[in-house]
């Protein structure tokens, strides 16, 4: 069997283990019932990223026994991603402490460091910078806060499965473009698991992701940065400014709320995005909106990263500037209250 119909297979599970979770769910009065925090209007089943934890875990095994993925990342992206999705899955089911998650959290992103090496040399305007053990540690805290912001994140419909699949298949041309065509598998594999899933999730979703999806993601994307690090460090830049949108959100949001002194772990609604889909009224514009920033603005910054030569750093900078405008624009981070146009 050729390996590309692997990939329509794992689109295929995906898809019919979301049926089988939605039903689960439903089953088991496991629903988002909206509250004065939520952006959604009518009750929906969630948990329904346990489809894509499961596809990716299978058929990543089945890439490392056909060699097609390394068994280091097999190892790291998989005991990672398996360890956030698992911790994730029981808060879904109840509650667990955030001290409790937190360790849990910092448990996989040094498992995956472990397996993947580290935060290898990174060249920052035009100068190799090697950290050592204090960019492993930098590189810890980088994955812990990749799984929770994209958890942040995944707060209308659509919108973590698109950021996830225009990333992954952003990266795998950026790989295909520089020559590390080894390295297109498993992000190429995360698009396919997200693909089957969003079918039911696209606006307006029939099931949510939930905290065991969404910190899978997070972590996993993290992770194969980290893992395109040690081929090239303009892949490392390059993979940082695809994820723009939401680090920038996320992050942008996170200060503000910390300058403010509100409880930054609670539920709340006053990201960028959020804004954004009550000033329009609907999740689909935003989401789309997303998916085009990513396409036609990221992409072809992280292009002239790798491709055209542009410092990894001044990329960054530059890619992120209208993206710090748009958080401003929209308000992320303020006090939540109605907009005005």
């Amino acid at each position: 069997m050729s390996t590309w119909w692997l990939i329509f297979i794992a689109i295929l599970l995906s898809f019919s283990l979301t049926a089988g979770m939605r039903r689960y769910a439903l089953a088991k009065s496991i629903i988002d019932v909206p509250n004065a925090r939520s952006s959604h209007s009518i009750p929906t089943p969630r948990g329904g990223g346990v489809s894509i934890v499961l596809t990716y875990l299978l058929m990543l095994i089945l890439f490392g026994i056909a060699k097609l993925v390394p068994l280091s990342g097999v190892i790291a992206l998989g005991g990672a991603g398996a360890v956030v999705a698992l911790i994730g899955f029981m808060d879904d089911h109840g509650h667990i402490a955030a001290r409790w998650r937190l360790l849990g959290h910092f448990i996989a992103a040094i498992w995956a460091l472990t397996w993947l090496g580290g935060l290898p040399p990174v060249n920052f305007f035009g100068v190799a910078v090697d950290l050592q053990w204090v960019g492993h540690l930098a590189a810890a805290l980088y994955l812990v806060w990749m799984l929770n912001l994209y958890n942040f994140m995944d707060g209308i419909d659509g919108i973590a499965s698109v950021e996830a699949i225009s990333v992954c298949l952003g990266a795998c041309l950026l790989y295909w473009l520089t020559g590390f065509e080894n390295l297109i598998w498993p992000p190429l594999l995360l698009a396919a698991a997200v693909t089957g899933f969003l079918v039911w999730n696209f606006p307006p979703a029939r099931i949510f992701m939930g905290d065991a999806g969404s910190g899978f993601l997070g972590v996993i994307l993290a992770g194969l940065s980290i893992q395109a690090a040690w081929a090239s460090s303009q892949l490392f830049w390059s993979w940082l400014i695809l994820l723009g949108v939401f680090v920038v959100d996320a992050t942008f949001t996170l200060i503000r709320r910390l300058l403010r002194g509100d409880k930054v772990y609670e539920a709340h609604r006053s990201h960028a995005y959020q804004f954004a889909s009550r000033r329009y009224g609907r999740h689909l514009p935003v989401t789309l909106a997303v998916a085009s920033i990513n396409v036609f603005w990221l992409l072809p910054m992280s292009l002239c990263v790798v491709y055209l030569g542009l410092d990894g750093a001044m990329g960054l900078v530059l890619a992120y500037l209208p993206l710090v405008v748009l958080a401003v624009k929209f308000q992320a981070g303020a006090l939540e209250r109605p907009l005005v146009s």
